[in-house]
């Protein structure tokens, strides 16, 4: 694609308004938003309130006008993107601390059923938390298999299979009403991590018929660096299962301030400390500005910005890690390079963020509500620059950087 052809794609995209909307500092091109979502403009002005009058102002008071609500608010909103149904989903805690919760419910709602399944490279936390929720409870272990061996480890003994539906370093997406029936069909509850969905790609949770599923809230959705997370329960699962974080706002009646623990009802048990209403404000503002876009556009468009940056790599010679189908990955591109990290820091200095991902993986994201034909086929052009003068090489870049 030309630059000229690119700009006259950007000119007939009809999310096109949306780039407006999010506050993008110039002379930047940000391939990063799968790892940190850029800043939508009216998360200021939120912010902004809620410091000065919400809490400037009204102090106490706020909790009695709006706040205690918050975490099942912007629940209700997320599910409208995840394929949930009101209060299944519930904005709390971190990805990982809501895995800990998930986790120990499942298990321990199936004392004759002692395993966690997962695949082995799925994001470390993700087995971080399995592994420690395993030692925790007698008997439990954590089964790690590749993922070709999902299938033939799924037996009687396994409680919960959990799975990161889009790869977070090679963009590979599994089937989730697929996995989540084979899940059932061994008698095993079906747990996904959406972190690299919510927001990116069609994702729906009832219609799969999932039990359980966590994501974060500072990716696809802008919700801040450290943005709080979420997590899905399904209906039928919320009496039966048990928050093993026994907190004061998952009581039945928080301020009645009984010494006793008795759960709330529904999707309210789930939480356990304080909601952090600051960070609970950035995030329903990106909440907010996701759903006033259409999916199949957010997806039709992910899809034609994967096969530019596609077709860049392919004239470059990078290897492309990530899957063509668009129905089997999420928004992002990988390439595998030898010197992949300072190939990255090389982009960076010009001004081209993405990320990269141990060993030798070039990740960049391809967010659709902000992210243009033109700055791809710049990026594209910085890339190349970078790769045929050997810019990379630069002893400055080979430079372990804590993040991207």
């Amino acid at each position: 694609m030309t630059l000229d052809e690119a700009r006259a794609r950007d000119a007939t995209d009809p999310l096109r308004g949306f780039r407006d909307r999010i506050a993008l500092p110039a002379g930047v091109i940000y391939l990063d938003g799968n790892s940190l979502g850029a800043l939508p403009r009216a998360t200021v002005a939120r912010v902004d309130d809620l410091m000065t009058r919400q809490w400037g102002d009204r102090l106490i008071r706020s909790w009695n006008e709006g706040w205690i609500d918050t975490p099942q608010r912007i629940g209700d909103k997320i599910a409208r993107l995840i394929g949930a149904g009101p209060g299944e989903v519930i904005a709390t805690d971190s990805t990982s601390v809501n895995l800990f919760k998930l986790l120990s419910a499942a298990l321990h709602a199936q004392p004759d059923r002692r395993v966690i399944l997962s695949e082995a490279g799925n994001f470390p936390t993700d087995l971080h938390i399995a592994e420690g929720v395993a030692a925790g409870i007698p008997g439990a272990t954590l089964r790690v298999v590749p993922r070709d061996q999902l299938g033939a480890a799924l037996g009687h003994d396994v409680a919960v299979l959990m799975l990161t539906q889009v790869h977070y370093k090679t963009a590979e997406r599994f089937d989730m009403a697929e996995w989540t029936t084979r899940a059932h069909a061994a008698g095993a509850m079906m747990l996904w991590d959406l972190s690299h969905s919510a927001g990116a790609i069609p994702v729906d949770l009832n219609d799969a018929g999932a039990d359980l599923a966590v994501g974060c809230g500072y990716k696809y959705l802008n919700g801040g660096p450290g943005a709080p997370g979420f997590l899905f329960v399904a209906q039928q699962h919320q009496a039966r299962l048990g928050n093993p974080l026994s907190g004061w706002m998952g009581h039945a009646a928080p301020f009645e301030f009984a010494d006793g623990y008795a759960p709330a009802p529904g999707i309210r048990r789930w939480l356990a400390g304080t909601p952090p209403i600051l960070a609970m404000a950035a995030l329903e503002a990106g909440v907010e500005l996701m759903l006033e876009a259409d999916p199949a556009l957010i997806v039709a468009k992910s899809a034609a910005l994967f096969d530019t940056m596609a077709a860049i790599g392919d004239a470059l010679g990078l290897a492309c890690i990530s899957p063509r189908d668009p129905a089997r990955r999420g928004s992002h591109i990988a390439f595998r390079h030898p010197h992949a990290h300072a190939l990255c820091q090389a982009l960076i200095a010009r001004g081209v963020i993405g990320d990269f991902r141990t060993p030798d993986v070039l990740r960049l994201g391809l967010t659709p509500l902000y992210l243009g034909f033109e700055d791809v086929v710049r990026a594209g052009a910085i890339l190349g620059d970078v790769l045929t003068t050997g810019t990379y090489r630069d002893p400055v870049f080979a430079q372990r950087q804590t993040v991207t």
